[in-house]
This record gives structure tokens, C-alpha cells and sequence, in this order.
């Protein structure tokens, strides 16, 4: 077990989270159910957080990030998972993944060239690793990409990306050696507006519709062999670093889901009466109250510990793994148990909850399902 871990609250993390607390309420909780049903993708939105900085929450200030911790930017999630899921999803995806991808890997002409855009939003960014028929099985990916003098060609396509039509820059994983070695993958950035790239189907999602999702589609796109992030062949080994900061990401915003959830539940138990009493003074809707309560403490306790090991560089994967795995299926129980709590009002969309439950289960499916988060902790603590 690492230690070192304070349980004291930065007096910067309160500012940052009323800060984003209030920019949610004054500008998110108001659109949800409208963007939910066209499910449109409010790039608008992502501007204004690009001007509160919050599209480059861990991207050194040099870089025109913020050069925050992760502590930090768990709590920028959860604050706007806590209103919208479909939100916190897109922020964690663009700063994560595409964002933290060229931050951990890029050398310093590609940081100088990509970082300052994404950081304030000026672009939006997208990661591509997943394939129709590789999820989990990403080392048989299909798209290739082929050096010609001093270009890569790029074919194939990217399924289940985030931002894959409105992202301006995406960082792609695509096959330069064998299929099945873990040498055989390479991390690619491809602009948007090069020749060859397009966006394909766009995915009609359960949840988490405001959250763009969309097929990317290589057909002969040359890039320049100077946006090969590292060395041919790191792309794997690299994939996999991301994917460890990015469970925290998706454990925090399962954090939010479930505090929304819970939120909901807890103040609609006050509020409503039958028998001439709160229900909340009937201990079949209190104890569900407790148990979501104490989830939620013990879910946030295992992203803070991963949070503060990604902060000080040391050894995470078991313990990222942990926190995304517990918190996914935490959001999933607590968004179910709210929907029950609220009766045939929470299987209506006149309340949050129902939308709470339909973007929880994403939590458990995506940056590697619950399944593979058992493989990876049991790999970890089998060494």
C-alpha cells in the first residue's frame, strides 16, 4: 500500500470547485434535457471552459494551460459531471486523452504547436484507439499507417471516438509493424482538414448523448512523419500510460454522476410526503440513502489516492484501475436507486435522475470495461 496521502482540502481546490460549481449551474443545468434530446454537442460551451482554463486543467502555464494537479482536475469533473454527464465526459476525454497524450509524449516543437490550442479550446481534441472489431483487443487493430518519404498514409477507421467529427486534432493509434506486438503500434496526430480524414456515423447513444461520438475514417491521409508522437512502435506502450490518468478521469466523472444522483434522491426524500410523513423517515428509503452515501465516500477516497500517486509520479495502474472500477458501478447503483427513490417520477424526464441512470453505465463500458479493470488489478496484485 503507497502512503502519504493528506486528507487535507488545498485551499485552491474550494475556489476551483465553486468556481465550476457556478459556471454548471449559470450555464449547463439549464440546456441538459434539450441537448440529451437532439443530442448536440455544445461546442460553445467548451469555449467558455477553455477561458476558465479548464481545457488544459493539468497543461503547464508555458503550454497556456492552468498547471494544475490532478486533485484539481478530479474535482473539475465531478462538478460538472454532478449537473451534466454528457459534460464531464467530453472535458475528461479532451484533456486526458488528446491533450495528455501529446503533454506526456510530445517533444517540445509538437507541445509548442498543439498544446496552446487545446489548452484554451481554440481546437478540440480527439483520441483514437478503438475499432469496430478490436475494443479490448486493440493490438490487432487494423488501421495502418505506411511511411513514404516523409509521410505516413493513414487507412482504416476509428470507432466509438469522442469529438471524432468535431474534434480539430486527434491523436491516433494505427498499426506500422506486426499485428498482435505490442512494438507494432504508433501514436499518430492527424489535423482536422488534412486530406483523407473524415468523420463516418455518428453513434445514437443511450446516454451521455450530448457527448459527440463518431466513427473516424483514414482512405490515403498522408500527414507529415513530424507528427509521430516518440518513436515507430511506442504507440502501445504510450496507449496504456494515458489510459491509466484517463480511469482517473472517468472515475471521477462517475464520482459526479453518482453525487448527482444521490443529491437528487436525498432532497426529493425530504421533500416528499406519503402517509402524512417525509419518505425519507422510512427506513427502507433511508438506508438507501446510507448505502449511496457511503459508496460514494469510499469511491472518492480510491480517486483521491490514485490522484495523488498521478501527482507525484509514482506507480498507479492498480490503484487507478481500483477507482475506476469501484466508482463506475457505484454511479450505476446510485443512479438506479435514485430512479427507485423518486417512484414513477424518476422514470420521467420532468426529473434529473432518469438521465443520471441512462449516463451511468457508460462509466462501467468505456476506457476499459469493469471486466478489464479486474484483469489489470489482478495482474497488479499477482506480480
Amino acid at each position: 500500500m503507497n502512503t502519504g496521502f493528506s486528507f487535507e482540502v488545498a485551499e485552491n481546490q474550494e475556489i476551483i470547485k465553486k468556481m465550476v460549481s457556478d459556471f454548471a449551474e449559470r450555464n449547463i443545468r439549464q440546456n441538459v434535457m434539450e441537448w440529451d434530446e437532439a443530442q448536440h454537442f455544445p461546442v460553445e460551451i467548451f469555449k467558455q471552459l477553455g477561458e476558465l482554463g479548464l481545457m488544459g486543467v493539468l497543461v503547464p502555464e508555458n503550454y497556456g494551460g492552468s498547471g494544475l494537479g490532478y486533485q484539481e482536475y478530479v474535482d473539475v469533473i465531478v462538478e460538472i459531471s454532478k449537473v451534466c454527464g454528457s459534460i464531464g465526459l467530453s472535458l475528461a476525454a479532451h484533456n486526458s486523452l488528446c491533450t495528455g497524450h501529446i503533454l506526456a509524449f510530445g517533444n517540445e516543437e509538437q507541445k509548442l504547436r498543439w498544446l496552446p490550442k487545446l489548452a484554451t479550446a481554440e481546437w478540440i481534441g480527439a483520441w483514437g484507439l478503438t475499432e469496430a472489431n478490436t475494443g479490448s483487443d486493440a493490438l490487432r487493430m487494423s488501421t495502418t499507417a505506411v511511411l513514404d518519404g516523409d509521410e505516413y498514409v493513414i487507412n482504416g477507421a476509428k470507432n466509438w471516438i469522442t469529438h471524432g467529427k468535431s474534434g480539430d486534432v486527434a491523436v491516433v493509434m494505427v498499426r506500422t509493424g506486426e499485428a498482435g506486438s505490442s512494438k507494432g503500434i504508433s501514436a499518430i496526430v492527424v489535423e482536422r482538414g488534412t486530406p483523407g480524414f473524415s468523420a463516418g456515423k455518428k453513434e445514437n447513444k443511450l446516454g451521455m448523448r450530448a457527448s459527440e461520438t463518431t466513427e473516424m475514417i483514414f482512405d490515403n491521409c498522408r500527414v507529415p512523419k513530424e507528427n509521430l508522437l516518440g518513436n515507430e512502435g511506442d504507440g502501445f506502450k504510450q496507449a496504456m500510460k494515458v489510459l491509466d490518468g484517463g480511469r482517473i478521469s472517468i472515475a471521477a466523472l462517475s464520482l459526479g454522476i453518482a453525487k448527482g444522483a444521490y443529491l437528487a434522491a436525498l432532497g426529493y426524500a425530504k421533500e416528499r410526503h406519503q402517509f402524512g410523513v417525509p419518505i425519507s423517515s422510512f427506513q427502507g428509503i433511508s438506508f438507501k440513502l446510507a448505502d449511496m452515501a457511503t459508496e460514494i465516500e469510499a469511491a472518492e477516497l480510491l480517486i483521491r489516492q490514485a490522484a495523488d500517486l498521478k501527482n507525484r509520479h509514482l506507480p498507479m495502474s492498480k490503484e487507478s484501475a481500483m477507482a475506476k472500477y469501484y466508482a463506475s458501478e457505484v454511479a450505476v447503483r446510485c443512479a438506479t436507486e435514485a430512479v427507485q427513490i423518486f417512484g414513477g417520477y424518476g422514470y420521467t424526464k420532468d426529473f434529473p435522475v432518469e438521465k443520471f441512470y441512462r449516463d451511468s453505465k457508460l462509466c462501467t463500458i468505456g476506457e476499459g470495461t469493469s471486466e478489464i479493470q479486474k484483469i489489470v488489478i489482478a495482474r497488479e496484485i499477482l506480480k
